[in-house]
């Protein structure tokens, strides 16, 4: 009977991480706008405080996604454009809109490091996730997933 009860309590530990799951890229449909994440270069993830895993093929569908959820999130992680495949925290991130990025779903958004963009970014736009959120919000921006 112990071996149950440890066994269930276990599975319910392990069940309720707050860690990011790898993102099975092909394979795998973005949470919001349920297209399949092929791009490692714009995907984007959370995890709710709960353990929930939510993965998006664009960071836009995570951003219009989150805004319109009353969920805590534990975890946000975005795709480093320069290193495809790597994920950074979005709070770290810098956020660049510019016309010659070709985003999955047409936000033109990418993500870097601070550290590699400089102040005085010619490359568009620069925000932080903060920023981001302000700037879906202030341009109904915002997509409604039916």
């Amino acid at each position: 009977m112990k071996k149950i009860i440890y066994l269930v309590f276990l599975t319910i530990l392990v069940s309720c991480s707050q860690e990011p799951e790898p993102i099975d890229y092909g394979n795998e449909a973005c949470h919001f706008c349920e297209m399949t994440i092929v791009n490692p270069a714009f995907s984007a993830q959370a995890v709710s405080t709960k353990g929930k895993q939510y993965k998006y093929d664009a960071i836009e569908c995570m951003v219009n996604d989150l805004l319109q959820k009353d969920i805590e999130m534990a975890v946000l992680k975005v795709a480093d454009h320069s290193r495809p495949g790597s994920m950074i925290d979005a709070e770290k991130a810098a956020f660049i809109i510019n016309d010659s990025i070709k985003s999955p779903m047409g936000a033109n958004l990418a993500a870097l490091k601070r550290s590699e963009v400089s102040p005085n970014n010619e490359s568009g736009r620069v925000l932080t996730w903060a920023e981001l959120n302000d700037h879906f919000l202030q341009k109904d921006s915002v997509i409604t997933n039916y």
